[in-house]
């Protein structure tokens, strides 16, 4: 693998750093304290060409592949956690649609969601009975006539109250005939749909800029062509989606424990105890030692993922290390940083405790590290 970035990459890394530096970056612990959904951030995002970097050209995204999208994605993460999620999870839908849909459903989702006219996309899969094992899920679409009929709940579905559009797994096929994951398909469900209901804004530790809520499907109609990929073909849609977004939501550790080891050696250098900056003492510089070993391991194990991505060959296995890896290397790596500002860690006014408090879920969506070490372990025994 050569790590060298090509003329594409250092451009989306550049644009994505200048904006989050000069935009984000000021306005993020505003976003975290009045868990503001920061629409007019993603719209500039979007102008960028980062809500779609790895969607094709002809469809309105950037086609810049999945090494610029990992990239981009840290570089928003280290300026604000909240806008970053939003992000990672609008790219995965557009990705989704681009990779399954039919051609009137690319021409009709994949442009809006690229350019900002849809605020975001919203991925549909977790149920209140049903998160590790989506086969459990209960949530149903009947035929009739021309149309679907959706019935059921879905839970922790970010940015559920802003997006335009939505990927909502249901069952369709008989449970006994079709048990488990084989009876589940997929569909674009728009925002403001009849029958949609969205719950309450769920008042979150952290990431509480980024809009979570609970979806009701009370006899939710859509139509025949709302349906993406095959009938009883949406598990496969859903783990291939997953295997990116864990490329992402890495990344978004990344970016996160980032932010965190530069506020700490900035702190570290002017903090003074015992008449000399604590940078100056060992147990300090054996933290940061360790913050910086762990996040440079993190970001080879995201980007040999990403790029395994790009050249279309298997990645699985390498997106689950790379996200059980980094997301538990950013948690311990926030949790020193805390340590290293001392008192002034668990104050607001330091945004230490926002980084501990945003990294902490990176080790629960996109699938718990129990999931991916399930993962590796069933690639490791194969």
């Amino acid at each position: 693998m050569d790590l060298t970035l090509d003329e594409t990459q250092t451009m989306v890394q550049k644009a994505a750093r200048e904006y989050a530096s000069r935009v984000i970056l000021p306005q993020a612990a505003a976003i975290d304290r009045e868990e503001r959904f920061p629409r007019e951030i993603l719209k500039g995002l979007a102008e960028l060409g980062l809500m779609a970097v790895n969607v094709p050209e002809e469809y309105g995204g950037a086609g810049a592949g999945a090494v610029s999208y990992a990239l981009a994605m840290q570089e928003v993460a280290r300026a604000c956690a909240s806008t970053a999620v939003t992000m990672a999870v609008t790219n995965m839908v557009g990705e989704v649609i681009a990779t399954f849909g039919t051609e009137e459903q690319k021409q009709k989702y994949n442009p809006k969601l690229a350019t900002g006219e849809y605020a975001a996309g919203a991925f549909a899969l977790s149920e209140p009975g049903a998160g590790s094992d989506p086969g459990g899920m209960s949530t149903t679409a009947v035929k009739d006539g021309s149309s679907w009929v959706i019935d059921g709940q879905k839970q922790w579905i970010t940015s559920g109250a802003h997006a335009g559009v939505m990927v909502v797994w249901a069952r369709t096929g008989d449970r006994e005939k079709l048990p488990g994951t084989r009876g589940i398909s997929c569909f674009l469900v728009e925002g403001g749909t009849p029958g949609l209901v969205i719950g309450k804004a769920e008042d979150k530790m952290g990431i509480r800029g980024s809009n979570t809520v609970s979806l009701t499907f009370d006899g939710c109609r859509v139509p025949e062509s709302a349906l993406l990929g095959e009938l009883n073909g949406g598990f496969k849609i859903a783990m291939m989606a997953l295997d990116g977004g864990r490329i992402g939501i890495s990344c978004q550790a990344i970016g996160i424990a980032r932010a965190a080891l530069e506020e700490s050696v900035q702190y570290a250098r002017d903090r003074k105890q015992f008449d000399k900056p604590i940078s100056e003492f060992q147990a300090t510089q054996w933290k940061l030692a360790d913050m910086q070993t762990e996040l440079d391991a993190s970001n080879l194990l995201a980007m040999r993922a990403a790029w395994l991505k790009q050249q279309r060959r298997p990645f699985s296995r390498e997106a689950s290390m790379a996200k059980v890896f980094a997301t538990e290397a950013a948690n311990r790596i926030c949790n020193k940083a805390v340590q290293i500002h001392g008192g002034y860690g668990y104050i607001r006014e330091f945004a230490a405790e926002r980084h501990l408090r945003d990294v902490r879920v990176t080790m629960i969506y996109e699938g718990t590290s129990e999931v991916q070490r399930i993962v590796i372990a069933r690639s490791a025994l194969a």
